[in-house]
Parts: C-alpha cells; sequence; structure tokens
C-alpha cells in the first residue's frame, strides 16, 4: 500500500492540474448548451403527462431550478478544469438531498439522501454544487451577498476541516463514523436548540405507521393506497401485474436474512407516485405490503433508476445496471443504508431500483432559515459530504490537496456566488421558454 505520505503528495501535485484558486472562475463558454435544451434532452423517454408538473416546480424559484438541473449543472463543470482525485460522488449534493433517517439498529443519523446521479468523478464538483445551492438559498432568502457568500465559504471550509480530520485516522475509523442526530443539538445555539428539537422529534415521528394513515385507507375491509392525483394514482391492471412479477428479481438482490423478512409481508396495493424535482418523469411506484396484519405496513418505492447525469462527462464506471449503480453508490457513501435497498431490470428492458418509502425521515426547511441557521446548516452538510467523500476515495491525497490554509474555500465561495447568478439566467430563460410555450408547465402542483 502507497505511504500516507505519499498519498499527501499525490494530492498536493494535483494542484499543478487545477490550482486551488482556480475553482473560483466560472464563465460560461460562447458554446455552452442552452439549459433548457439540456433540460428537454432529458425529457426523451419520461412519461410525457408528468413533464408539466416537473417544468412547473422548477419554474417556481431559482433554487427549485437548481434542484432539478443536475444535468445542466454537471456539463457547467465538466467544461473546467477538475483535480482528477476521484470519489464516488453524489452527483446532486444540494442543501435538500442531506437530511435525518433512520439506521437499521433505529439510531438517527444525519447524511446524504438521494443517489439518483451518483457516479465515480473529482471530489469538488460535489463540493461546488453543493456551496452554489448554499449561495442560491441565501439570496432567495433575502441575505445579503455578503452573508450568502460567508454561508457557501463556511460549507467548503467544513468539508476541508472534516477531511483533514479523517485523514489522520485509520480505515476502520473513518469507516464507521457517522453524524447522530442528538449530537447535533449541543452544535446549535441555544436560541434556535428548541426549534433543532423539534425537528428531531418530528423525523422520528415520520414512520411507516405515521404513513399508513396519511397514504392508505380500508375499502371494503382492504388496506388500500389513498388516491391523489396526479401525484399518487392507482396503478393500472398491467403496472401491478408486473410489479407481481418483478418483485421476484427485486428480492434476490437482498441479502439471505432480509429476504425472509421481506417474506413475511404480503403486497397489498401499488400506486404511481410523483417524486422530487428533478426525478418528474421517470417512473415511480409506491408499493404497499402488510405484515402481521394491516396495520403493520411496509412501504417500498420503487423508482427508474436511468444513467447519471455525469457519466457522459466521465470515464465508465463500475456498474453497467443504473439500478446496482444507485444502490451500490447509496451504500458506499451513506454511514448506514436501508435494509431493503435492492434492484432489478422491469418491462421494456427499463431499469429500477427499491427502497423504504418512509422510514424515519427529515429535512430542514431551508427557505425559512436566518443566515445564522443557513450558515449553521451549511457547514453541517460539508461534514456529511467529506465523511461520505472518504469512504470511497483518497481522503490523504484530498487532505494534502486541500491544504491548511483556506484558498479552496475562498475560491468555491466566489464560484458559489458565480453560480448563483448563472442558476438566475437559467431559471428566467426556462420562464421565457414557458411564456414562449415552448415547453408545459403546471405550476402549484
Amino acid at each position: 500500500m502507497t505511504a500516507p505520505a505519499d498519498r499527501a503528495r499525490r494530492g498536493r501535485d494535483a494542484r499543478k492540474r487545477a490550482s486551488r484558486s482556480a475553482h473560483a472562475y466560472w464563465l460560461p463558454s460562447v458554446d455552452r448548451p442552452d439549459p433548457v435544451a439540456v433540460l428537454e434532452r432529458q425529457d426523451r423517454d419520461r412519461l410525457t403527462e408528468l413533464l408539466p408538473i416537473r417544468y412547473g416546480r422548477m419554474a417556481a424559484s431559482p433554487f427549485a431550478f437548481l434542484r432539478g438541473a443536475a444535468a445542466v449543472m454537471a456539463a457547467d463543470l465538466a467544461a473546467g478544469q477538475h483535480t482528477g482525485l476521484t470519489v464516488q460522488l453524489c452527483g446532486d449534493a444540494h442543501l435538500l438531498n442531506f437530511g435525518l433517517y433512520a439506521s437499521p439498529e433505529r439510531a438517527l443519523l444525519f447524511d446524504l439522501d438521494d443517489f439518483d446521479e451518483t457516479f465515480p468523478g473529482p471530489f469538488e464538483w460535489d463540493v461546488k454544487r453543493l456551496a452554489a445551492s448554499v449561495a442560491v438559498a441565501a439570496r432567495e432568502n433575502g441575505h445579503s451577498e455578503a452573508k450568502a457568500r460567508r454561508a457557501a465559504l463556511e460549507t467548503a471550509a467544513a468539508y476541508r476541516t472534516a477531511v483533514r480530520r479523517l485523514s489522520g485516522l485509520g480505515e476502520l475509523a473513518v469507516w464507521y463514523e457517522r453524524i447522530e442526530a442528538d449530537r447535533l443539538l449541543p452544535l446549535i445555539r441555544s436560541a434556535r436548540r428548541r426549534r433543532a428539537g423539534a425537528s428531531l422529534t418530528r423525523a422520528r415521528r415520520r414512520t411507516a405507521l405515521q404513513a399508513l394513515d396519511r397514504l392508505s385507507e380500508v375499502v371494503d375491509g382492504r388496506r388500500r393506497i389513498v388516491h391523489d392525483p396526479p401525484l399518487l394514482e392507482p396503478a393500472g391492471a398491467s403496472d401491478s401485474a408486473a410489479l407481481r412479477k418483478i418483485f421476484s428479481d427485486y428480492r434476490s438482490t437482498l441479502s439471505e436474512e432480509r429476504r425472509l423478512l421481506l417474506d413475511r409481508f404480503r403486497y397489498a396495493d401499488a400506486a404511481r407516485k410523483v417524486a422530487g424535482v428533478g426525478g418528474v418523469g421517470t417512473r415511480c411506484f409506491v408499493v404497499l405490503l402488510t405484515g402481521r396484519d394491516t396495520d403493520d405496513p411496509l412501504f417500498l418505492q420503487l423508482k427508474e433508476a436511468r444513467p447519471s447525469v455525469l457519466e457522459e462527462h466521465l470515464p465508465s464506471g463500475a456498474y453497467v445496471h443504473p439500478g446496482h449503480r444507485v444502490v451500490a453508490g447509496q451504500r458506499l457513501l451513506q454511514a448506514a443504508s436501508d435494509i431493503f435497498l435492492g434492484w432489478m431490470t422491469g418491462p421494456q428492458g427499463r431499469a429500477f431500483y427499491w427502497r423504504q418509502l418512509r422510514d424515519t425521515k427529515g429535512s430542514a426547511d431551508v427557505a425559512g432559515m436566518t443566515p445564522a441557521d443557513l450558515t449553521a446548516y451549511a457547514r453541517l452538510c460539508g461534514t456529511a459530504l467529506a465523511r461520505a467523500h472518504a469512504r470511497s476515495g483518497d481522503r490523504i491525497a484530498i487532505a494534502g490537496y486541500l491544504g491548511g490554509a483556506d484558498t479552496f474555500e475562498r475560491a468555491v465561495a466566489d464560484f458559489a456566488l458565480a453560480y448563483a447568478d448563472q442558476t438566475a439566467a437559467d431559471h428566467a430563460a426556462l420562464g421565457a421558454a414557458i411564456a414562449a410555450g415552448v415547453v408545459p408547465a403546471a405550476p402549484g402542483v
């Protein structure tokens, strides 16, 4: 194995390929693809009737646009220099793709929670997307430019600090590293601690039993998923038949003990679900299973897995099956993952992955954050991202690249503000395309 000093030297050598200060620059090239055209290319083979929901959600604000425009930013990042220091990227590491969830041991953890775009690539792409989302959110909340820059800078500073700390730990210590929710409260100022405690309590209550009342009802003595069109609609006869048929293929990707647990549940109902922003239009279903009785639910989400937005810009990854890519990426990046994660191939050769729909989850209300709250939350996200990257990449080389000075975070903060400008312009371009009838939009859905 390469010695730590040699790994750190490799990281410092990467500065010749992309200096730390070079991350500050964002200037769109003259041949930059039209952002609306990039989004429209993603519409191919999506459910056409759901596309107005996608564009309506993205048009709501610049932050909503950024959430749905991972493909746009991937192309922009690929157009510039990068370090070549590869990690398993989240691929869509904006502020709202972090949150609370329960580990299999029922500990409440804070971590990344979306992996549709995960793919191996240069570590700084995730950091820059996260910092840009912080700057966009800060502006949307009415914060000053100075405070927006400070929040973005603190995001990257927390990442650098965490990577440097993790670079000094052994392999098992890094692998076992996690951010437990109860450890967050002492880090929060007393004025905000009560609100944070209430958020943790709400997250713990967001279980399958709570979802049972919200998402299902008893009809003629049988438990059924409620209808809330167009966001939640009953699966048709052909979809229901296909779901039953492919269930065994999904089951085969689980470990033996988890197959045994799954076999103790019975299929009750299924519905088509609209989820997220950027993923709207891809095929997504909710499957309701019941265990001991109808009040013992298991909600599984079956979601179509498509090629990552990063794939066209980077060397090939290890996984041919997109669902396998998503599941493997999640297991690698998260400190602890859902016991029902699995993948399979469905009708017409479409790739899917499965997971629990709700298992004690919670996310931050970014729109209501003060400058101090947003900065604290951004630091937490930067720390969590560093922990995830340290599991898959060479943390010692990354720490060597970042160094002990604040050069990297100052550059990333400058980039974040510049890319926030770009996001505002791209959001306006989408609004103009909607007004001109180029793309359909259904606001407020």
